[in-house]
Order: structure tokens, then sequence, then C-alpha cells
């Protein structure tokens, strides 16, 4: 239902001064009708006293423009942005891991399921994907195709193990931050979730640096642990090309150089919770009762969900053209009045 108000458009202190004004000629209006009756001065009639002075109250009500305001309510959507870094270190090939169902995989198939059950998770939402090893890039910046990142996951490979210098679980924090801080600069508003998929096994004799500089843009965080404690052979995988991906021969490890035997990979769980504490979150490990479905999501964090916040809008329309045609009327009236007064004079 609309409401009535006034909503003069220059302003009210003009709005006020020219209905003043225009008040005080209808008052002098009225008071130079009733002296000149009294002293028989002048033939005006009551007619052109009150068309005069209706003239002059219909500009003083157009200065102050009265107005309907109707009223329109928007829900203004804080969207959710999932940030998803995966592992590709030749360590993500021992198949050791479980997803769903006691089958075992490779630890990357059980990250690339669980990037599948993301996308799920997190209906209407965007991603972003940033792939590390050896190297870490973004591979997918922010995006809201859905299709784009399934895609990526899909095509993930176990980086060759002659491009292998040691795990660095440190590896994705610097393309990290430039893309949050990307996406929080875009979109302020919006709630920022980041999903590192690892088996959290570190190789490197380089120190670790810490993901607490992340958290500072980020609403929620979660180190997903994809192996076994038991661990698994490391395998010997080979390079591909631009036709083939990289390959893997049963049977063939990666040799321990100390004791010469096949190197074995176990999932460091200390390592997942102790990233996952820097940056304010939470380590799940994911096994065949475990999976990132939509309900752990959820029982996980709160935070990712959309969000609706309902905005009130008013739309001021001034209603002067009622106005406007009577004091035409008048006008033309007073016009007519005037030109047979001035005919009856010559």
């Amino acid at each position: 239902m609309n409401e009535w108000k006034l909503a003069p458009s220059l302003g009210w202190p003009v709005g006020i001064a020219i209905a003043v004004v225009m008040l005080a000629f209808a008052i002098a209006v009225v008071v130079l009708y009733v002296r000149c009756r009294a002293d028989n001065s002048s033939d005006e009639t009551v007619w052109a006293c009150v068309r005069r002075c209706a003239m002059c109250l219909i500009v003083a009500v157009m200065a102050l423009a009265p107005s309907t305001i109707s009223t329109t309510t928007s829900r203004a959507i804080n969207a959710t942005n999932v940030v998803v870094a995966t592992d590709v270190t030749g360590s993500m090939a021992v198949k050791d891991a479980t997803y769903g169902s006691k089958d075992p995989m490779t630890r990357l198939d059980a990250a690339k399921h669980a990037v599948d059950d993301l996308t799920v998770a997190y209906p209407n939402s965007s991603f972003a994907a940033v792939r590390f090893g050896a190297s870490s890039t973004v591979d997918v910046p922010l995006t809201p195709d859905v299709g784009a990142i399934q895609g990526w996951a899909k095509a993930l490979n176990p980086e060759p193990t002659s491009l292998s210098a040691g795990s660095s679980l440190d590896a994705p924090i610097d393309p990290l931050l430039v893309e949050l801080k990307s996406i929080r600069q875009a979109h302020p508003q919006d709630k920022i979730v980041l999903y590192i998929i690892t088996d959290g096994e570190q190789t490197s004799t380089k120190v670790r640096r810490s993901y607490s500089p992340l958290r500072q843009y980020l609403d929620d965080a979660f180190t997903l642990g994809v192996g076994s404690t038991n661990g698994g052979n490391i395998p010997n995988i080979k390079a591909g090309d631009s036709d083939s991906p990289n390959t893997i021969q049963d049977g063939d490890w990666v040799k321990d150089p100390e004791t010469g035997q096949p190197g074995v990979s176990k999932m460091d769980t200390k390592n997942l919770a102790n990233i996952a504490d820097e940056m304010s979150g939470k380590s799940i490990l994911l096994d065949a009762s475990h999976t990132m479905s939509k309900k752990t999501v959820a029982q996980a964090s709160k935070k990712w969900r959309v969000t609706q916040v309902p905005k009130r809008h008013e739309r001021v329309t001034a209603v002067i053209w009622p106005l406007a045609i009577a004091l035409a009327l008048l006008l033309a009236i007073e016009l007519g009045a005037w030109i047979s007064t001035s005919r009856r004079l010559l």
C-alpha cells in the first residue's frame, strides 16, 4: 500500500520559502478584496478573489511536492566462495586411500571425489582451484561455473617423480594469499571457505611456513586428509607429453636412498591438524565412512550457508500533475476574464 508524504524537489528550505510567500499572496488577495469591497473602490467579484487565492494556494502546495511512497523489499544475498587447494605431489599417487567405501584408491582419486562432493555441498556458490606440488598455481580463478571445477579435478595428475624435490606443505601459501585477497576485495560481503586437500606429508628439509596469514581473508577453513597412517609404497611416476598423462607402472617404486627399499609415504595427521589450527579451522580425515557430503559439510561449519538479508527500498514519486492541470485551468480563466475586462474598458 502506497503512503503519502511531502518531498520538495528543490529541498525543504526552498520549498517552504515558496510555500510561505504564496500563502502570504493568498492572504493578501483576500485582505485586498475585503478592503476594496468595504469602500466600493473595486468591482472584483467573489469568484475572482477565490480564483486568485486558489492559484496562490496551488502553487504553495506544488512547491512542497506531495508524493507517493512505494516500498519494495529485496533480499541481499551474501554468496559463498569456495577455494580448493589440492596436493599433486608424488605421494598423492599412493594407493592407500578410501572414500565412501572400503575399495582402495589413490590419494589423488580420493581428492577428486572430495572436490566433486564439495561442488554439490555448496550450491549457488563460486569456486577457485589451486594445484600445488613442486610449484603452485591458481588453475581456476573464482568462477560460478561448477563444471570448470569438476573438469579441473578430473584432469589432475600426480607430478612426475623427476620433478619432485621433496614435499613442501607451504607451497600453496603465496598463490592462495593473492587469490584470497583478490576475492575479498572484489566481494567484501561474501563468505570465503578454504579447503586444502593433502596427505600432510612434509619431506622437504626446509622449515614449513605458517598458514596464519591466510586467516585474515577467511570465514572458515579445513584441511582434508587423504591416505592412511599405515602408508603405502610411492610409485615411480613417469612424465607424459602433451597427448598423454603421466604414467604409473605397477611394481615400479621410488627407492629410499638410505635403505634401497621402496619408499613408504604415510598420512601425517599432526601436520593436517596444525595447518587447520593456524587458519582457525578444522581438520577432517577422509576415509570409507567420512566423505565431503552435504551433511558432513553442514556439520563441520554453518558459516558457509548462503544468507539472505532483507532490505527495504522506498521510491518517491511526486504527484503534482493534477495540481498543474487545475492551475492551468484557473490561469486560462483568469486570462479570459482579463481579456474581457480589457475590452470593456476600451
